[in-house]
């Protein structure tokens, strides 16, 4: 998977990547020819050739306005990609408010978006801003968007065409500038297969698509992030290690991490 504008070095680090996982065993270390790779990047760890190429896209898709469309597994770390969007770009002085579409109840969904006028149901005692609004000027965060109702896939849509939102109960146009940002840990055209995701809205989303690799696809990172993690949680905990064994190493970096990041820091 490359994205375009394809860039000459980036197309031969990806080779050397898959040359790497496929032709060779398994490295517990950083690949010592490129002395120049970054081993931190605005909330990552990981210094192989795929993760310096997702460095590599931030920085370029992170000065734009356009929709970004981030796709990945679960545990690969979308909403660090999303902040690190935000913190790398114009809007960073600007808020950036981010909304789990599958943590939210879907009757309550629209009026966490795009807020909530008095009197509109019982318990609104007062306007309340949604998310879009409370994001103007920065950047919107919406994870797993492809938990979000049909109905409401509408009027995001119309949100997303015009710039403009209508809180729940209320007529009126409000004009709202923000940067919209989204991540999903499905498949989105099977989603659009099954008619659960609106295929104009998915157009109008994708834009500026990232995928994030899977750990396993990036196995020159897993020590790296081990002692990471073993040092930021030594701090916590009080605790001092010298680091892993050999034994233990192996173990780490021969497994597959289905869980990706996110099991590697919580077995750590």
């Amino acid at each position: 998977y490359v994205a375009k504008p394809v860039a000459a070095a980036a197309l031969a680090n990806r080779i050397g990547e898959l040359a790497q996982r496929h032709g060779r065993p398994r490295s517990l270390g950083i690949d010592t020819a490129r002395p120049q790779a970054m081993a931190d990047y605005a909330g990552f760890v990981g210094a192989s050739n795929a993760m310096q190429f997702i460095y590599e896209q931030i920085g370029r898709v992170s000065t734009s306005s356009a929709p970004v469309f981030i796709t990945g597994e679960s545990g690969t770390g979308k909403d660090v990609c999303a902040e690190a969007l935000h913190s790398q770009g114009p809007r960073k002085a600007k808020r950036f408010v981010a909304i789990n579409c599958a943590a939210i109840p879907r009757d309550l969904m629209e009026s966490e978006l795009f807020g909530v006028a008095r009197g509109a149901f019982t318990g609104a005692h007062e306007d309340r801003k949604g998310a879009a609004e409370l994001a103007d000027g920065g950047t919107l965060f919406l994870d797993e968007i492809g938990e979000m109702d049909l109905s409401l896939q509408s009027k995001l849509l119309r949100f997303l065409q015009t710039g403009t939102i209508s809180r729940v109960g209320e007529a009126n146009m409000r004009k709202v500038d923000v940067r919209v940002i989204c991540a999903t840990n499905r498949n989105p055209l099977q989603m659009i297969s099954e008619r659960k995701f609106r295929e104009d809205l998915f157009y109008r989303l994708h834009v500026l698509p990232i995928h994030l690799p899977p750990l396993r696809q990036r196995p020159t990172d897993i020590m790296v992030l081990a002692r990471h993690f073993l040092d930021r949680y030594a701090r916590e905990e009080h605790k001092s290690f010298g680091g892993f064994s050999n034994e233990a190493a192996q173990q780490l970096t021969a497994a597959d991490w289905p869980g990706n990041v996110r099991q590697l820091q919580n077995l750590i």
